[in-house]
């Protein structure tokens, strides 16, 4: 069985016709059924161009898939204002991105005496960002850190 180059069934006829025909529309010669049916099923089509458009279908789909990505940023209880706003600006561009962002205050040794200081520096952030930004996680202790997730603003249809 063949079918031709736009789809239309030319009928049973023998491979050497069939290749025939193809050679002569320059094209090539693809069986689509297995090899045990009978009859043998074959298309009319360029192959290669065949291969080139499934190829770019596939990758334009993986392009479409947003994947989901965590950054870090990490504070100090004691970060001054100049570091402080340059990692601000770091978090903005993070969740203008896309990106969910996972901030961190470590504290060192004594320092975990005065969490307050670490809680009050994310919750400054959480005002200063709440315009583009929902908190995921709030605020909470793990171990020698205060931990804090931030992710974009769902967008509203």
């Amino acid at each position: 069985m063949l079918i031709g180059s736009k789809g239309e069934k030319i009928g049973i006829i023998s491979i050497q016709d069939a290749l025939d025909k193809a050679q002569k529309e320059n094209i090539d010669l693809v069986q689509v059924s297995p090899s045990g049916s009978d009859p043998v099923v074959c298309k009319l089509m360029d192959y290669g161009k065949h291969l080139f458009t499934k190829k770019k279908s596939i990758s334009s789909s993986k392009l479409k898939v947003k994947r989901n990505t965590t950054k870090e940023i990490k504070f100090r209880p004691s970060t001054d204002v100049g570091d402080y706003n340059i990692k601000l600006k770091k978090i903005k561009s993070f969740i203008l991105d896309g990106d969910k962002t996972k901030i961190s205050v470590r504290f060192r040794g004594r320092e975990i005496l005065n969490s307050d200081m670490g809680l009050g520096l994310l919750n400054r952030l959480r005002d200063e960002l709440d315009d583009i930004s929902q908190v995921d996680q709030e605020p909470s202790l793990e171990g020698r850190q205060l931990l804090m997730v931030l992710s974009p603003l769902k967008k509203k249809n």
